[in-house]
């Protein structure tokens, strides 16, 4: 397992200087929040602009015109009924408010649009008429934390006193019984769905808590919240809530619940022009934005082209481990604290360009020039990605071609497919869940590999333009934007201020279900052939290749797009006191830096509590990670500090890190009494859990505490900052 964060949990060590008694979640996830967008403003704000645009990749950025954030008034011009607000941290939320958009316009007749939260003046809420919905499709991050573009909304709306556009309301606790006055939102109608993962304690937490806060505030819900578990099946949540969803917005809106004329005909959100006559210096060749040097400021919508080296931790065997030292030096605004994580911009693999360019019938087609415009008014955004560019620069940078495809994306092709036998392929797997689950969902296929599979021979290989009647502008319509992975930081800022350390494990499997079938990770494999074109006498004919000269040879196989995203996984402010971290495989990376950066204070002559780290891997000769490292650094941490190793396949029975804490049980307990800081990293299905039901049995064993106690005792920890997690499932 690599440390790519599907959804990292953190907590602000800033909360160990607030002294709580009993706190709710509500008042805990504000306080963090509010703690981290004042601590990461200056991150926040750099690259805000669309990374959509028209100005070429080599050409200077334009200036940009003043932006109406009144999304009341911009409603009542354009007479639009609804507005589809997202918080989204990968582009799910934001897909998903796309859908439901498409469909409120196009099968209901609905004038609507799509907002991004963060792009618009919340404070109208409080203006927006009763004939008027406004739909909430929120994603949950890290410990019941909003995503980063909803930020600020999240400190207006649980602001103790509210400030709305009319006037500075307080809000007060749902419970209250507050005045009609004291309800600045009562005028609002509203719909929630939320994005979670069950793995996580504050599950949903967003979408819930928004929920509550805006009814307290006067509003009313239309229909049932959703959520939606990244955990189960994410798609399968979002089509039922659906199911309910519509009927209520229909009766609220006086809508003919059978849609608007009934079937009607799709209508396109984007139009896909071939451009004959361009400037070839303006034609976006894979660029998020500016990609030069000399650029604005770095960050998520500016990444930097940062030089790397690399080499393998793993020695032997089909697995590999790299280290990774990405260097920051001349990045403009870029810098990292110990425990913050790494963004790194993946490519395409040229397997499956290839693959979806043939069905479609593309392959002649990759480096022609297309534009693509929003002609959907409900649209959120004039470009799905930067324009003009090119079919093949669309596949290998801007588009998630390697992700499952969705069964209502496979619904809206079943129209396209050419002949009867690929329509009723194609319609079985979008109706029938069993049928998708064992052919899509648990076998990883993505769109081009559906598209082959359906195909009427059901060979391996489709006919090239097989399913060429499938429009191009549907296939950007259905599939998500590339998103960065982001990497644990496994180095100490405090050592190596502009020395990135990643330490990522390179993921190849074969489904349960489709043995002969294997599955590549979009990054690692990517981050392996560009070590591989480092170290010339590695072999890489067995996994797929990839373009590592990136648009415009800007990378060429030496540099990787990266940015950094602060995250609140931190040592505490008093070096003194004791730390106890949990990282098994590499979730050690983090520790990593926290050892380093431990080591040096030490070395500085400042005093430094115990540290003590329990890691586990599968054997200490085959990928027992940094090693050679781990001596030195306790030697210099002193007596009282110490690596404690698990090896799973060392001994016949396996032995894991919630294992041996409970050989160190007394020990760590005494310290956590002394106000020890406990740190977890890694698995958050399992091991996450196991080591939390230990500390728990700990306050219960030393502590002599009940269990509902010993439970109350591990959740003040978590809610003061001292027991902190960066965990992914």
């Amino acid at each position: 397992m690599s440390t790519l964060k599907k959804q990292p949990i953190l907590i602000s060590h800033a909360l160990d200087i607030i002294v709580f008694g009993s706190i709710g979640i509500g008042a805990l996830i504000w306080l963090t929040s509010k703690l981290r967008s004042s601590g990461n403003n200056n991150n926040r704000s750099i690259g805000s602009g669309s990374s959509s645009g028209d100005n070429g990749g080599a050409a200077p950025p334009k200036a940009q015109p003043k932006v109406e954030r009144n999304f009341v008034k911009i409603m009542e011009q354009q007479d639009r009924r609804v507005i589809f607000f997202y918080g989204s941290q990968t582009g799910t939320a934001e897909d998903y408010a796309s859908r439901l958009a498409k469909e409120c316009s196009q099968k209901y007749g609905v004038n609507c649009m799509t907002a991004d939260i963060e792009l618009y003046d919340m404070s109208y809420l409080d203006t927006l008429p009763q004939d008027k919905l406004a739909v909430f499709v929120m994603a949950t991050y890290g410990e019941g934390e909003p995503t980063d573009n909803a930020v600020s909304f999240w400190d207006l709306i649980m602001e103790e006193t509210v400030e709305f556009s009319n006037s500075p309301i307080g809000g007060g606790d749902e419970e209250d019984d507050q005045p009609q006055q004291q309800q600045p939102l009562n005028q609002l109608r509203y719909m929630v769905f939320g994005l979670g993962n069950k793995t996580y304690e504050h599950y949903n937490a967003v979408a819930r808590l928004l929920d509550q806060r805006l009814s307290a505030l006067g509003a009313k819900i239309v229909g049932e919240r959703g959520e939606g578990d990244d955990d189960g099946s994410l798609e399968e949540d979002f089509l039922a809530w659906q199911e309910q969803m519509w009927p209520a917005f229909c009766d609220a809106l006086g809508v003919d619940e059978s849609g608007a004329g009934g079937a009607a005909a799709r209508q396109p959100t984007f139009a896909v022009n071939v451009v004959e006559d361009y400037d070839a210096d303006k034609v976006y060749m894979g660029e998020l934005a500016e990609w030069s040097q000399q650029t604005q400021m770095h960050g998520a919508k500016h990444p930097y082209a940062a030089s790397f080296t690399s080499r393998d931790l793993f020695q032997g065997g089909d697995r590999h481990c790299l280290h990774l030292e990405i260097d920051l030096s001349g990045a403009k605004g870029l810098s990292y604290q110990t425990g913050d994580h790494v963004a790194i911009w993946p490519t395409n693999n040229d397997t499956e360009i290839n693959r979806l360019a043939s069905v479609l019938g593309l392959s002649d087609k990759l480096d022609q020039v297309i534009r693509i415009d929003a002609i959907d008014p409900a649209a959120s955004k004039k470009h799905p990605f930067p324009v003009p560019t090119t079919y093949r620069a669309a596949f290998r940078h801007y588009l998630d071609i390697c992700a499952p495809v969705s069964r209502q994306t496979l619904m809206s092709l079943v129209e396209y497919a050419p002949t009867a036998a690929s329509q009723e392929a194609l319609r079985t797997l979008a109706t029938d869940k069993d049928e998708y689950r064992e052919k899509v969902g648990e076998a990883v296929r993505n769109l081009g590999e559906v598209l082959e599979l359906c195909q009427d021979d059901e060979g391996t290989t489709a006919a090239p333009g097989f399913f060429e009647s499938v429009p191009f502008d549907l296939v950007v319509e259905s599939l998500s934007r590339l998103q960065p992975r982001y990497y644990s930081i496994s180095s100490s800022s405090r050592t190596h201020p502009t020395q990135v350390a990643v330490t990522a494990v390179t993921l190849a499997y074969q489904p349960t279900l489709t043995p002969n079938r294997t599955v590549y990770g979009v990054n690692t494999n990517y981050l392996w052939q560009m070590h591989a074109a480092q170290h010339k006498d590695i072999d890489t004919s067995d996994i797929p290749s990839y373009d590592l000269k990136g648009p415009r040879n800007v990378l060429d196989a030496t540099r990787l797009p990266v940015h950094i995203r602060h995250s609140q996984f931190k040592l505490p402010r008093n070096n003194a006191l004791p730390v106890i971290m949990v990282g098994p495989g590499t979730g050690v990376a983090p520790f990593r830096g926290f050892v380093h950066e431990r080591a040096a204070l030490k070395r500085e002559g400042k005093e430094v509590g115990p540290t003590i780290l329990f890691y586990g891997c599968r054997h200490p000769k085959q990928d027992f990670l940094y090693a050679d490292e781990w001596p030195e650094l306790f030697d210099t941490l002193g007596d009282d500090s110490q690596i404690i190793t698990a090896f799973s396949r060392e001994t016949e029975h396996k032995v894991y890190v919630q294992h041996r804490l409970q050989e160190h049980g007394e020990q760590m307990w005494q310290w956590i009494e002394k106000g020890a800081y406990i740190y977890v990293c890694g698995d958050a299905k399992n091991m996450a859990r196991d080591v939390q039901q230990t500390f728990i049995g700990f306050a219960e064993k030393y502590g002599g505490k009940s269990n509902e106690q010993a439970q109350d005792y591990v959740k003040k920890l978590r809610s003061t900052g001292r027991y902190q997690e960066d965990v992914w499932s």
